[in-house]
């Protein structure tokens, strides 16, 4: 009999990608709430939102046998709630939130794994003074403690910067912070995280070099890690524009150093029974190792490039996971040697008037086998008001491919961006200024 596995927000693509795990035709896939409600409606209710998926798995006639979670906030913590409710496998919400909230992380970090922390210091953005709060040195990074990728995360040069970040941050921080808090609230806190909520800030040092990225998972107190990735930023340093997969810009000897980092972390948290992804720097001339952030999931960047090197997704170890069984992975059973996930940026605000056609994307996947292209515009959006974007960049989509090695994926991303036609018109200036920010 098929085990009944529901994944919170899944799209067509993730659908695909499911179909690829070993035994897929042993599990009945089904979606909780979805894509729309979980990512890209940006004003929810976490209670509300918990009692429309409790009311959706109740009405299934059949049983409830997996709750699989990959997407951010809010359905990080979805999913561990409505799985403890049920008794099925999951990491508690105490250890997702000690991740979760970036300032409540650092903490963590800094008393398990200190070496890697860089300075950092926890603001309130709706203080009279909030820079008075921030004892670092100009350049900083300044971020909110719960935010969607890089929305609101701002590098600092001097107060000005400071100020023009703070009032865009004060316009949308609510957004996240507010539903945030309603998560906190279900979790006994320390003093320090309930005098910094949902709409509280960080601050961080700017650190730099080699960005890469384990990926593992913790089973009944087993910790694994099934894959490193390098993460490729543009000239800036702002944004990451290639995924790659496996790794091969840092050393073996590093990259053993960042799988034990993030060992030491989770099991000082508590953190049992999940995936997970924890991103680095690495500065080859100091060797000097730096934690960005441990994410308490498996990454879907990385879903479609672990089928097409190692022949599975990594939706495999979730699956297996929240379903009790040991999490397994095929090794480089796949048709590539290297894959890649390219995103498809555009660096100055504007309306999208076309994007890529059906047409398009097919032509792209007759030239490169394999290749998938998945959009996130569409005509008549305007970029800056797209929730979930970079606050340097704005991202129209990404291409995945598969090479013989990274040169050729290179070479593949270009022949794919030919392709792929987006048309714009530039905004009207009598919308105003402040609508129109980018990168403030």
């Amino acid at each position: 009999m098929a085990k009944h596995v529901f994944v919170l927000g899944l799209t067509d693509l993730q659908r695909e990608e499911l179909e690829t795990v070993r035994g897929a035709e042993n599990y009945s896939f089904h979606g909780l709430l979805d894509y729309d409600t979980l990512v890209a409606d940006t004003d929810f209710d976490l209670e509300d939102l918990l009692d429309r998926a409790r009311a959706e798995l109740d009405a299934f006639d059949g049983s409830v046998d997996a709750i699989v979670c990959h997407w951010d906030f809010p359905s990080s913590v979805l999913g561990p709630v409505l799985s403890a409710e049920r008794g099925l496998p999951a990491p508690s919400l105490t250890s997702i939130l000690k991740s979760e909230h970036k300032y409540w992380s650092r903490l963590e970090q800094r008393a398990s794994v200190p070496e890697v922390v860089p300075k950092f210091a926890c603001f309130d953005p709706f203080a009279e003074d909030p820079l008075s709060q921030v004892d670092l040195d100009f350049p900083f990074w300044v971020k909110p403690v719960k935010a969607h990728s890089s929305n609101l995360g701002f590098e600092i040069h001097d107060a000005a910067e400071f100020a023009d970040a703070l009032e865009q941050i004060r316009a949308e921080i609510t957004d996240i912070g507010d539903p945030f808090d309603q998560a906190l609230a279900r979790v006994d806190l320390p003093q320090e995280i309930r005098d910094a909520g949902g709409n509280s800030c960080l601050a961080e040092q700017v650190v730099t070099g080699i960005q890469a990225a384990p990926e593992g998972t913790v089973f009944n107190g087993e910790y694994r890690v099934h894959g490193l990735f390098d993460m490729h930023k543009d000239e800036a340093g702002h944004s990451i524009t290639r995924l790659d997969y496996p790794a091969d810009s840092v050393p073996e000897e590093v990259q053993q150093r960042m799988i034990d980092v993030a060992g030491r972390y989770l099991e000082h948290i508590g953190y049992d029974n999940g995936c997970f992804n924890a991103e680095y720097m690495w500065e080859p001339e100091t060797d000097k190792l730096w934690l960005i952030e441990v994410n308490t999931r498996i990454s879907q960047s990385h879903s479609d490039l672990f089928a097409k090197v190692d022949g599975a997704s990594n939706h495999e170890v979730a699956i297996d996971i929240a379903l009790g069984q040991p999490p397994r992975m095929p090794y480089r059973e796949g048709r590539y040697g290297v894959a890649s996930k390219c995103a498809i940026f555009h660096d100055e605000d504007g309306i999208v008037t076309s994007v890529p056609s059906d047409a398009d994307k097919a032509a792209v996947r007759e030239l490169l086998p394999h290749a998938v292209v998945t959009l996130v515009v569409h005509p008549g959006d305007r970029l800056s008001e797209l929730p979930h974007q970079d606050s340097y960049r704005y991202i129209l989509g990404n291409i995945y491919l598969g090479g013989a090695d990274r040169d050729d994926l290179v070479t593949r991303y270009e022949q794919a961006l030919t392709l792929l036609p987006f048309e714009f018109e530039p905004v009207d200036q009598a919308v105003g200024v402040g609508a129109a920010q980018e990168g403030t």
